[in-house]
């Protein structure tokens, strides 16, 4: 009798784990377990029908020694930690697609422009999932975009409660190393004891690390580990692919939604063409420049070459301490002045492969389905490409600097009458912006041609010789209110409101919003939320919703709006 009362004792204690696990008990749906303690977040089932989770730490704060360095495991925590507000920014130069002083969309974006924003402090993810008692439900990670200089998870387009709701997924976010405290390629910081600290790409193993999170902990919050999907735009559509071709992430992800983002070498590439991967020797070149002109500056050498023999005067170790005694601002400073910004994923073979598309040719990679989009007008939101090239027209296509023309979104009232015009933003160069050829709509589709395009039809190509299951879309909507249906139409990261269901204030949702386009752009929101919970559902994004049978690439469908209902179709 004894040994049957301990096993049913046992048994409801069981049951108690599991429910509290879950959201049960008597500690409330917001107060959920992680291998490193209990984590409190905050039950918005009456506001956005979810439950969220911010500022969860994954990795111990990528400070002093263990600045550049692969993310470490946190410390567990004793007292079940509040979950309520996102983390810091990981520390960036402030951009259009920046943090702002106040780690949110604001006015702040708009004057710390060029100048350093957010914290080293900055490895937290973000979970939410629908206010239910659903599980194994599929996870959708998703991964930021910025040019892998920028960006952060606390930007409200972002947010994942329409898309967790709206698809019935747990989304989560999380904060990575962007610029050069993400990618690295310096020599003497290279120990040989460690593969992954010596790789130089430390974003990439954050993300990675993130996986392994979601591999540990998503359960306890209704999530199924063995059905997740990578999802990243721009930057984090390149990071994606690097992922999908690294070494490490074995098991770690199920499907893949690639947009705007490509993964391939110039020779990879149609002459002309402007390539996403460089050789590790150009990130090599990157940071060795930045240590010679902080030599400069401190004194200790006059020009590069006498900064070069002072390097050589020193060891390893010492050169590794110079730099990280070195201030965030004053690497992110450096950098900026000298014209030595840019980070992508390095090839260094450890993390990510010595040439992706080789790996893909090969099947050296991971066969997972995936979901490739674009805009149909991604250069719009490269106008300052055009002033490469005169063959792209040989000056800037906006006549306003970034803070004026944030200024302009940010003030502008898709409902209101307006003075802005195309010649308030656009060069007269490229006016009108229909004309063929010169104008600014032909000019910006031939840096979308050199950019997007290429590196889509190199990557997508690829695939297609080892799977069948890869699907394309491209986003045409743009009855956005004038001028901005000219200034940017379908432009870069035009689907993501759509794709996250979010038009509330963020940083381009001003040139998007109207009463009369109203209709039309929730109808296509709720589609192509649909297509994102199919696939990552069932590895598919046929639905229903989408009245049209949607084929493998090259085919392709296109997703559009007139100002009262989706218009979807397929060629």
């Amino acid at each position: 009798m004894k040994t049957g009362t301990t096993a049913l004792l046992a048994t409801l204690l069981a049951a108690g784990s599991i429910l509290a696990g879950c959201g049960g008990g008597s500690s409330g749906p917001e107060v959920r377990s992680t291998t490193y303690g209990e984590i409190v977040g905050v039950d918005d089932s009456a506001s956005s029908g979810t439950y969220y989770w911010q500022g969860v730490p994954y990795a111990k704060p990528p400070v002093g020694d263990l600045r550049w360095k692969a993310p470490v495991e946190p410390t567990a925590w004793g007292a079940p930690l509040q979950a309520k507000k996102f983390g810091n920014a990981c520390i960036q130069n402030g951009r259009l697609y920046g943090p702002g002083a106040n780690n949110t969309y604001d006015a702040t974006i708009g004057t710390t422009l060029n100048t350093p924003v957010g914290s080293e402090d900055c490895l937290t993810l973000n979970i939410w999932r629908p206010a239910t008692g659903d599980a194994n439900l599929p996870v959708i990670f998703f991964i930021y975009g910025g040019s892998n200089i920028s960006g952060y998870s606390a930007d409200p387009v972002y947010n994942g409660a329409n898309l967790a709701k709206t698809a019935n997924a747990v989304v989560v976010t999380a904060n990575y190393r962007v610029g050069p405290f993400g990618f690295f390629n310096m020599p003497q910081l290279k120990t040989g004891a460690n593969a992954l600290d010596d790789s130089g790409n430390y974003a990439i193993l954050d993300q990675i690390q993130v996986l392994k999170f979601i591999q540990n902990n998503i359960g306890n919050f209704g999530g199924n580990k063995g059905n997740v999907t990578i999802m990243g735009q721009s930057a984090g559509a390149i990071n994606v692919y690097a992922l999908l071709t690294s070494p490490l992430t074995a098991g770690l992800f199920h499907k893949a939604i690639p947009l705007s983002g490509g993964i391939s070498f110039a020779s990879e590439l149609p002459p002309g063409s402007i390539a996403i991967m460089n050789p590790a020797s150009t990130y090599q070149a990157q940071a060795t420049s930045l240590l010679y002109n902080l030599l400069i500056a401190d004194g200790l050498a006059t020009d590069t070459a006498s900064a070069q023999q002072y390097a050589a005067t020193q060891s390893n170790a010492q050169i590794a301490a110079y730099l990280r005694g070195k201030s965030a601002s004053t690497l992110l400073g450096t950098l900026l002045a000298k014209g030595l910004t840019g980070s992508n994923p390095i090839p260094d073979g450890a993390v990510v492969s010595t040439d992706p598309i080789a790996a893909i040719n090969a099947g050296n990679y991971r066969k997972v389905p995936i979901l490739a989009g674009n805009t149909t007008e991604e250069g719009k939101l490269f106008a300052s490409f055009l002033a490469l090239s005169p063959a792209l027209g040989g000056k800037p296509g906006f006549i306003v600097s970034d803070a004026t023309r944030f200024n302009m979104m940010f003030n502008f009232n898709g409902d209101a009458p307006t003075t802005l015009t195309d010649a308030s933003i656009i060069d007269p160069y490229y006016l009108p912006v229909d004309t063929p050829t010169t104008g600014y709509n032909a000019r910006t589709a031939l840096v979308g041609n050199l950019l997007f395009t290429s590196n889509r039809d190199s990557v997508l190509n690829a695939l297609r010789t080892q799977q069948s299951n890869v699907w394309y879309y491209q986003f045409a909507w743009k009855q956005n209110p004038a001028p901005w249906n000219d200034v940017y139409g379908a432009a870069h990261a035009y689907d993501l409101p759509f794709v996250f269901g979010n038009f509330g204030p963020s940083l381009f949702s001003s040139s998007i919003v109207s009463t009369a386009n109203r209709p039309g752009r929730l109808a296509l929101s709720n589609a192509m939320m649909s297509v994102v919970a199919a696939f990552a559902r069932n590895g598919d994004p046929n639905t229903s919703t989408l009245g049209v049978n949607w084929e493998p690439w090259p085919k392709k469908l296109t997703f559009d709006a007139s100002l009262t209902q989706a218009q979807i179709s397929t060629q």
